[in-house]
């Protein structure tokens, strides 16, 4: 198969659908970071209530197990201080996460053929290591233009956030195949739903706490 007849397979509204939303959600961000850095905790707390909210409407089978999973991540985000000093690397964070979704899936839909996991069919090696590798350059990337100090610990940082995303997505579709669901619901078009939209950023936060409050 040549590389037009990979193009004309991928879905392309579902991945315009999916940029679309998440350069809505980077403006939004942006927008609310610039009027007062605090309320960005407030943005993240609805996001939260979104997804639990989901989880009790749509989950009927297992669903304890992803309300305690949602609930873990919570807790972990509340011990996160977004503050002036903070927020540098937590906007690295929400890059490489954003990121990472984006080309793990526009390459995984283009060039993915070996499936990695069988609880999730649409997770490619492909699509994994076009994710990886674009999300990587990416951090190093805006890690300088943030001036963040490029070291062996910020490449460390940006690698952990990466493998932490992925299993993220791999959880998110685990409670999905348990509650027989494909999505977890369709109130945003294009994306499995809002625990689908943010499956990476909920096992990812819970690193990145841990790396921030232990000042790796």
């Amino acid at each position: 198969m040549n590389i037009i007849k990979l193009i004309e397979n991928m879905d392309y509204r579902n991945f315009f659908l999916r940029l679309l939303f998440s350069l809505i959600f980077i403006f939004l961000y942006t927008y609310i970071s610039i009027i007062n850095i605090k309320l960005i905790f407030y943005l993240i707390i609805l996001i939260y209530i979104a997804i639990i909210i989901e989880v009790y409407l749509y989950f009927k089978i297992y669903n304890f197990i992803p309300f305690i999973y949602i609930i873990v991540s919570f807790v972990f985000f509340l011990f996160i201080d977004i503050n002036d000093q903070t927020i540098l690397k937590f906007n690295l964070f929400i890059c490489i996460v954003v990121s990472f979704d984006i080309f793990s899936y526009l390459i995984g839909k283009t060039l993915g053929t070996k499936k990695i996991i069988s609880i999730s069919p649409n997770k490619t090696i492909e699509g994994f290591i076009g994710g990886f590798t674009v999300s990587l350059f990416l951090g190093i990337l805006l890690s300088n233009y943030l001036d963040l100090l490029l070291d062996i610990n910020i490449i460390f940082f940006i690698l952990l956030i990466i493998i932490s995303s992925f299993v993220g997505d791999i959880l998110e579709s685990y409670f999905k195949r348990k509650n027989n669901l494909k999505n977890s619901s369709e109130i945003i078009p294009g994306h499995g739903g809002m625990f689908d939209r943010f499956d990476s950023f909920l096992f990812a936060i819970i690193i990145y706490s841990v790396f921030i409050n232990l000042k790796l």
